[in-house]
């Protein structure tokens, strides 16, 4: 049993199948993501941030590619852009649902984040940000909402950043097809 099963216990059965599938063996995704960034100021912190974190600069359409796999502390992301822009994110685990958390990390900057399961879908909840281990207060930086979930047995996924006063600084999304890994 990977640490994914072993978090959720027996919640993950809420999942939507095809997500239990992706979580319970990892698995490549591929497709079109849109990426759109806020106007005036908040698009200007939104490229920053973007840069930051690896993605393109340009609004629009781009390739997507996301490996998931498991070791037996961690749940690794590798994402790719265009086939250049990369980003790796390492999630572990910490108690187990519905109180516990994943810690995201991503470079020197990780989220906490807390899972609500809606519908079969996996909604990520922030709880705290952390920079080389400082905790920072979060009315000063971006705040996320996050979600994967099945959509006509695609695996549909977004990710955005906005900032209170300035609004959205940057979102990515889209619908993507599984290729699993098969135990």
């Amino acid at each position: 049993m990977n640490l994914v099963i072993q978090w959720f216990g027996d919640k993950f059965e809420r999942l939507d199948p095809l997500l239990q599938e992706l979580h319970r063996y990892g698995g490549e995704l591929s497709g079109v993501v849109v990426i759109e960034y806020g106007s005036s100021i908040a698009g200007l912190v939104g490229h920053r941030l973007a840069q930051k974190f690896g993605l393109p600069c340009l609004s629009g359409e781009h390739e997507f590619h996301v490996s998931i796999s498991h070791t037996d502390s961690a749940l690794n992301w590798s994402r790719c852009f265009d086939s250049q822009y990369k980003m790796a994110s390492v999630f572990t685990p910490h108690d187990h649902y519905p109180t516990g958390y994943w810690r995201e990390t991503s470079g020197r900057l990780s989220l906490t984040l807390g899972v609500v399961v809606k519908d079969g879908g996996w909604y990520w909840v922030q709880r705290k940000i952390t920079f080389m281990g400082v905790p920072l207060p979060l009315f000063l930086f971006p705040s996320s909402e996050a979600y994967k979930r099945i959509n006509n047995g695609k695996y549909e996924f977004s990710v955005s950043f906005s900032l209170p006063f300035i609004g959205k600084l940057f979102s990515y999304s889209g619908l993507l097809t599984p290729k699993l890994k098969v135990a």
